[in-house]
């Protein structure tokens, strides 16, 4: 078959851009007096979004296919050529996500795309099933069978109808594929997620659940709510062992799904035009967060009381030793992360700021340890894997610093570790930042008998949705049911997301040091010497110098009353944390084994370091994820650091003219420990 004119493929396939390219000008340029025009010539607009889209994901998958070889003439630079026309289609991809976006937002019929990952996974499964025919030939009468037995359920059917959510495009055979809002009638649902469907039209297949929601009739929405809110209550997470969720006793689910609700109008859009996978959510770790200072660890760095009020339950004084006392505890461990494998990739709409993970305590049913989190680096190349780094030393900062030590003496049976894998976004077209959570898994750290999990490497495949969700997919496109084929099972593994985690067991010196800590902490292993200096210091105080234990005035000392707030700003810690390392290095061998020493040098390097940067006006607030805020700070720190050197300490930046310091309060000196210790059993 000649093609049009002796024109080889790739010039038919530039042709067919250069066309598509005038369309969407001229889209774009009609959108542009959108604000005058009525509802029905925006929807008119918003629909040949819709298709052109569709239009250019055709061109671009012909482009995919294309070979050097097919071309009637030899071409010069064919690799660049292909490459200039994959970014010309990228761009028009972009112009028309954004272009919808913004009609989206004025209440009109959001548009349903799939991702450019979700079109590559299933090119990369079209390549695997012709590479094996032969398994392919047995897993589809496999899946007759399964479909036979689908229609034998003709007779007595489930009789509900779901409405899809998004569009799902058949996969294998017996798959039916269906659009967004289509309604369907569910025969038979399959345990493994996988259920048997009937469309309007008489078609059967299957279809995945994560894609449907039942359909309800407008007066029975208020019930169904309500009855959707007590289903999901419990949830078995597969990856943890078969840990059970328990029913919620406490008001974090209430707060989640309220943030959640506010935010459910962006998710809806950003899911619709393919710009983030059905399984992501808004990061319930992150709206925990942002409560208050509950899950904060600054909290968890605070003593305990006992349940009377009248003594420190998690520090006691050694008279013996003159220091408080180790307190061990039934969970003391070091944990690394060490990489995230296959997570999908969000759209071109949205820009990401930070890709992180936040971890902590958790039971199943609440949270029971301060939120930590751990922020990852990748690569342009491999950009789906997202690497740590453990050991952090020198300039490096803690946040990037992937060891970290874990304290708990919940008495739970179900204690376990919850990981989030979470990205922090904004939306080019329209500047609102979110955090989304890309997938979660559960890590339980005791085995049915009680007894610890053994220190090793876990590979954990995440789950989408929420802990307090129901067997949600991270991306369902490039998810399959079970096969019988092995060869299929291990694919089809190897392309789940996954976070990979090692535990690790503790030497003699680590576990002493862990014993000082507060009976329930997370935190980074690079700072956690700073972190003893402030519970010794705290024990002096409290347990050693007060006059009795009766007295409860206001305690002078900035080290104290300040040194909390440096948990929540990390770029400070890393400041504290080279400021010590300095003065350390000038020490004498008998001076390092001098304790009482090391403490009173430590103070001197607090106040001479981070303690004027707490309440300089030049140092702006600290933001999460806002790479132009972080760099302003650094550079401020970096300044104030080389001027004490210069100068010897930091009384000469506080007397100079030029360093403005916000207005004096007591609490800057002030530490009242009846305000700040924890109350047991909070």
């Amino acid at each position: 078959m000649l093609t049009g004119r002796g024109r080889g493929p790739l010039q038919i396939v530039q042709r067919r851009s250069q066309d598509l390219r005038q369309q969407v000008g001229r889209l774009l340029s009609e959108s542009q007096l959108k604000g005058a025009l009525d509802v029905n010539k925006r929807r008119d607009i918003f629909q040949r979004c819709i298709q052109l889209k569709r239009e250019i994901d055709e061109n671009r998958k012909a482009l995919k296919n294309l070979n050097k070889g097919d071309e009637p003439a030899p071409v010069g630079n064919y690799n660049q050529r292909k490459e200039d026309e994959e970014n010309i289609l990228e761009k028009l991809t972009k112009q028309l996500q954004e272009l919808a976006s913004t009609i989206s937002g004025e209440n009109v019929t959001q548009i349903g795309t799939k991702t450019e990952d979700s079109e590559e996974s299933e090119e990369e499964d079209e390549d695997e099933e012709e590479d094996n025919e032969d398994e392919e030939s047995a897993e589809d009468d496999e899946e007759t069978e399964e479909e036979e037995e689908g229609d034998s359920s003709d007779e007595q059917p489930c009789n509900k109808e779901y409405i899809a959510v998004g569009d799902f495009a058949a996969q294998l055979r017996g798959d039916l594929a269906f659009k967004k809002d289509e309604v369907l009638l569910i025969l038979e649902k399959k345990p493994d997620g996988w259920w048997i469907a009937k469309n309007i039209h008489g078609n059967k297949g299957l279809v995945p659940k994560t894609y449907l929601e039942p359909c309800v009739k407008k007066e029975d929405d208020e019930e169904y709510s309500e009855e959707e809110s007590e289903e999901d209550v419990e949830v078995v997470d597969e990856t943890a062992n078969g840990t059970e969720i328990k029913t919620r006793t406490d008001s974090h689910w209430s707060a989640i799904r309220k943030a959640m609700t506010e935010q459910i109008n962006t998710i809806d859009v950003l899911t619709s035009m393919g710009a983030i996978p059905a399984g992501f959510r808004p990061s319930m770790l992150f709206q925990l967060l942002e409560e208050g200072s509950q899950f904060q660890a600054s909290c968890f760095l605070q003593p305990e009381l006992t349940p009377s009020q009248l003594a420190f339950k998690d520090m006691i004084w050694d008279p013996e030793k003159g220091t408080i006392k180790p307190r061990p505890s039934r969970v003391s461990l070091i944990l690394t992360l060490w990489s995230c494998k296959m997570i999908p990739l969000p759209g071109v709409s949205l820009q990401i700021l930070s890709r992180h993970v936040r971890l902590c305590l958790f039971d199943g049913s609440k949270v029971l340890s301060n939120i930590h989190t751990v922020r990852a680096t990748w690569q342009p190349k491999k950009p789906k894997t997202w690497t740590f780094s453990p050991r952090v030393t020198g300039i490096l900062p803690c946040l990037l610093d992937g060891d970290c030590f874990i304290r708990s003496n919940s008495s739970s049976p179900e204690l376990g570790i919850l990981f989030e894998v979470g990205v922090s976004y904004v939306r080019n077209s329209t500047g609102e930042k979110g955090e989304l959570s890309c997938g979660w898994v559960f890590l339980k750290l005791f085995d049915a008998n009680g007894i610890p999990i053994p220190p090793k490497t876990y590979e954990l495949y995440l789950n989408g949705g929420t802990p307090y969700e129901k067997g949600v997919e991270v991306d369902p496109s490039v998810s399959r049911r079970v096969a019988s084929s092995v060869f299929h099972q291990m694919m089809t593994m190897r392309r789940q997301p996954q976070l990979l985690v090692k535990l690790r067991s503790l030497n003699r010196r680590s576990r002493s040091i862990l014993s000082l800590l507060p009976e329930t902490l997370i935190g980074n292993m690079c700072y956690i010497h700073l972190l003893v200096f402030y519970r010794e210091i705290l024990g002096d105080v409290l347990l050693k110098d007060r006059k009795s234990m009766q007295n409860a005035d206001l305690i002078s000392s900035p080290v104290l009353a300040t040194f909390p707030k440096l948990m929540e700003q990390p770029d400070l810690m890393d400041a504290l944390r080279t400021a010590w390392a300095e003065k350390e290095s000038t020490l004498k061998r008998s001076e390092k084994r001098d304790r009482e020493f090391l403490k009173s040098m430590f103070i001197i390097v607090y106040h001479d370091c981070v303690y004027p940067l707490l309440h300089s006006t030049l140092l702006p607030p600290f933001r999460w994820a806002e790479e132009e805020t972080e760099a302003t700070r650094w550079k401020v720190i970096h300044d104030f650091l080389k001027q004490n050197q210069e100068n010897s300490g930091a009384l000469h930046a506080l007397l100079s003219p030029e360093g403005v310091h916000e207005p004096f309060d007591i609490s800057e000196q002030a530490y009242d420990f009846l305000e700040e210790a924890r109350k047991s059993g909070r």
